[in-house]
C-alpha cells in the first residue's frame, strides 16, 4: 500500500505542476500529492507545514480566480474581456497546445472587448491587464507547486538516502 501512495503521491504532484501552467487547479492535486505521501511509510511532514501549504493551496486558488479580473478591471476591461480571455485560454489549450494558452488568453480577452464595444485601444489595454494577471496568476501556482515538490523531495531524500528521516 505504501509504494501505491507513493507512487500516486509523486503522480499528483508532478501532475500539479503541470496543471499550474494548463488551466487546471494545479496547487490543489500537488497538495493532494502531499498528503498522499504523508500517509505512507516514507514521509512525516509536520502539521505546521500541512496546514501552512494548505492554507497557501486555498488562498492561491483563490487568488487565482480574482487576480485575471482585477488586472483586467485595472486596465478598463469588462465583463466582455473576461469571457473572452477564458473562451481563448480553453480554444488556445487545444489549437495550439503550449503557446496557445498565452496567445489565446490575450486575443480572446481583446476579442471580447471589440465585442463589448470597446475601442482599439481601450480592447487591448484591458487584454494587456487581463494577460498580465493571467500569468500572474499562473506564477503563483507554479511557485507554489514547486515548493510542495521540494518538501517532498527532502522528506524522500531522507528517508532513502543514509540520514535517516527528517521532518519539516
Amino acid at each position: 500500500m505504501d509504494t501505491i501512495l507513493l507512487v500516486l503521491g509523486l503522480i499528483c504532484l508532478f501532475g500539479g505542476l503541470a496543471g499550474a501552467v494548463l488551466p487546471t487547479p494545479g496547487p490543489s492535486l500537488s497538495f493532494g500529492g502531499l498528503l498522499l505521501l504523508h500517509f505512507s511509510s516514507y514521509t512525516e511532514f509536520s502539521t505546521a507545514v500541512l496546514v501552512g501549504l494548505g492554507l497557501l493551496t486555498v488562498l492561491i486558488a483563490a487568488l487565482d480566480y480574482f487576480i485575471p479580473i482585477w488586472g483586467a478591471k485595472k486596465f478598463g476591461g469588462t465583463r466582455y474581456g473576461s469571457i473572452g480571455a477564458v473562451v481563448g485560454l480553453v480554444i488556445g489549450f487545444f489549437v495550439l497546445p503550449g503557446i496557445g494558452i498565452f496567445l489565446g488568453t490575450f486575443l480572446g480577452a481583446l476579442f471580447g472587448e471589440l465585442i463589448g464595444g470597446s475601442t482599439r485601444k481601450v480592447a487591448f489595454k484591458a487584454a494587456l491587464g487581463s494577460f498580465l494577471g493571467f500569468l500572474t496568476g499562473m506564477v503563483m501556482e507554479v511557485i507554489l507547486c514547486l515548493i510542495m515538490i521540494g518538501y517532498a523531495v527532502v522528506e524522500l531524500a531522507g528517508y532513502f538516502g543514509d540520514s535517516g528521516t527528517t521532518t519539516y
